[in-house]
């Protein structure tokens, strides 16, 4: 009996708990099914710790958002009134970061350009951050950090992509872009808006007297303003090294040739090579350009534009806002700037390529000195100096700009902004990009010299050119 009621007991207590739990299998129970499907949720949030213990950087960054303190950051950069400004900047940068930063090295392009190929050659480095260029990168790929591993997608896409592409070597980010660089035709509207002046030019030459359109106008206005008695030069370029050799080429280009074919074999002892050199020739021979050229560099000729001294000649935006400053400059709200001319190819000049900074492999302080980089890049920075009037590289700096010139009373503020987009989008061109081409323009440039003093024929210059331009690349290996 005792049994009896115990097992009655227990089945009651199993039928109670089957109610309770839902147990009737014609009644799915709902509710259960979301609390099943809860716990990946964990799973979920496990990439979410994985980025916060990684070291590449997350999002947009302006440099200043790490603690640096006790770092010390040193720096080989490009000096000279354009490009010094920027430089006070980093006082901020210190106090914000707790690091400090020396320039150890400041020099024009081509001085930082040797300093640089010294200390990397030796293994002497020792700086963090260096100048770099777009047309000199090619020779420091064994030596800079890969930018791409420290840049985000995200802040690579504020800089202009056709420079980003133009500065990745074998997928590597050799640099990060400071500021545009192409020449513009700086001319005298005090000269060329001159109704006497207007009038005579048309009267000898038969056509209007305008900024110059073409290589051949640039040599008629010239002959004519220093025939006038008007001004010193008509025209005039830097006449050595890498300056020299590369405003040849793109005087060359202009004239439908080039340097090298496709398998770098030089050939510009060509048809449009003789008529580039032969210009350079009689501008210097009957001295539409001045007497020192084969001295002169961008700081000197900017100052004999500056000074009154020229006509016209191209020149880098940079020097803009110097030359539109009444205390130091005796044109200022005085020129104007127009596109490149066309050569006999009836392609425009276009010389161009990007001023930039690189981190340098042998730091010791790569994250810090990436963190300088994005600094000395940011927005900020950027619109501050392009407010001196270099052209930037980040499409936000470019709507800034853009939107300030357009409330200026100074029409040519907007003009230059115009000319200059038209400029990149259309006319810019690199030179060679290979490792050599420094070395290539070392050996060409002093040949150009000669064959501008008259040392000897166009002709003779040309080919002993084009001999010592292939002895030197056969040298180095590139015909093997």
């Amino acid at each position: 009996m005792k049994q009896f009621k115990w097992f009655t007991f227990i089945m009651l207590l199993l039928a109670l708990l089957l109610v309770a739990c839902g147990g009737d299998a014609d009644t799915p129970a709902p509710e259960e099914q979301p609390a099943a499907t809860e716990a990946p949720a964990e799973v979920e949030a496990t990439p979410v710790v994985e980025e916060e213990v990684m070291e590449e950087p997350m999002g947009v960054s302006d440099g200043l958002d790490k603690d640096l303190s006790g770092i010390s950051l040193k720096a080989a950069f490009i000096g000279g009134a354009p490009y010094e400004a920027m430089y006070d900047s980093i006082s901020r940068f210190e106090e914000a970061t707790g690091a400090t930063v020396e320039i150890i090295f400041l020099g024009d392009g081509f001085e930082i350009d040797r300093y640089l190929k010294t200390n990397y050659a030796a293994d002497t480095v020792d700086f963090d951050v260096a100048w770099n260029h777009t047309s000199f990168m090619s020779q420091f790929t064994n030596f800079v950090e890969p930018l791409q591993n420290w840049f985000t997608e995200e802040e690579l896409a504020a800089f202009s992509p056709a420079i980003i592409e133009a500065a990745t070597i074998d997928g590597d980010l050799q640099l990060i872009p400071r500021h545009a660089d192409i020449s513009g035709m700086f001319y005298r509207t005090d000269l060329f808006e001159d109704p006497d002046l207007q009038a005579a030019f048309e009267s000898a030459y038969g056509y209007p007297l305008a900024p110059p359109e073409t290589l051949e106008q640039m040599y008629e206005m010239s002959e004519f303003f220093v025939g006038e008695g008007v001004v010193q030069y008509g025209t005039q370029f830097a006449g050595k090294e890498e300056a020299l050799a590369g405003r040849f080429y793109e005087v060359l280009v202009a004239n439908g040739g080039n340097y090298f074919d496709q398998n770098l074999t030089p050939i510009f002892d060509s048809e449009a090579g003789v008529l580039s050199a032969q210009w350079m020739v009689d501008l210097y021979e009957n001295g539409l350009i001045p007497a020192d050229t084969p001295n002169l560099l961008w700081p000197e000729v900017f100052q004999n534009f500056c000074d009154g001294n020229v006509a016209f000649y191209l020149e880098w935006y940079g020097w803009y806002s110097t030359l539109q400053d009444p205390e130091s400059c005796a044109v200022a709200g005085k020129f104007g700037i127009v596109r490149g001319p066309v050569g006999a190819g009836n392609d425009h000049t276009g010389w161009a390529g990007a001023h930039a900074f690189s981190v340098t492999q042998a730091s010791e302080n790569k994250e810090a000195a990436v963190e300088l980089v994005k600094f000395l890049t940011s927005e900020a920075i950027s619109y501050e100096e392009a407010l001196l009037g270099v052209l930037p590289v980040r499409d936000d700096v470019w709507a800034r700009v853009i939107a300030d010139a357009a409330a200026s009373d100074v029409p040519l503020d907007k003009t230059r902004l115009e000319v200059a987009q038209t400029q990149i989008s259309e006319d810019f061109f690199t030179p060679p990009l290979f490792a050599d081409w420094i070395s290539f323009t070392n050996t060409w440039y002093p040949t150009l010299q000669g064959i501008i003093l008259g040392d000897m024929t166009v002709e003779e210059g040309l080919q002993q050119g084009v001999t010592e331009a292939y002895d030197l690349l056969d040298s180095f290996g590139y015909y093997e």
